[in-house]
């Protein structure tokens, strides 16, 4: 018996959003690396905050690789739990 055999369809699609937003962020701190959070004063002007793709260094490449890879874990996980219970079958 597996542990979601129990729960019914709505609470099954929470926990496939809650793995998807889960995902996201853990997406978005990969992608993040190594670009830094740039703030704080440099002469006479505040520097504006900046995170994310255009001071990051990674290559495009990878940070496509690592969505698709986040993609399809999300997607092998919504399979997995959306799936219906196996359990007997029954005689109609």
């Amino acid at each position: 018996m597996r542990l979601i055999d129990g729960l019914n369809t709505a609470q099954r699609v929470v926990i496939v959003v809650a793995i998807g937003i889960a995902l996201a962020v853990v997406g978005r701190y990969l992608v993040s690396l190594g670009s830094g959070f740039h703030i704080g004063w440099y002469s006479y002007r505040a520097l504006p905050p900046r995170l994310g793709p255009p001071g990051t260094r990674l290559p495009r490449w990878l940070r496509l690789v690592i969505w698709l890879g986040l993609t399809g874990i999300w997607a092998l996980a919504s399979v997995i739990v959306l799936r219906p219970p196996q359990g007997p079958a029954r005689p109609h």
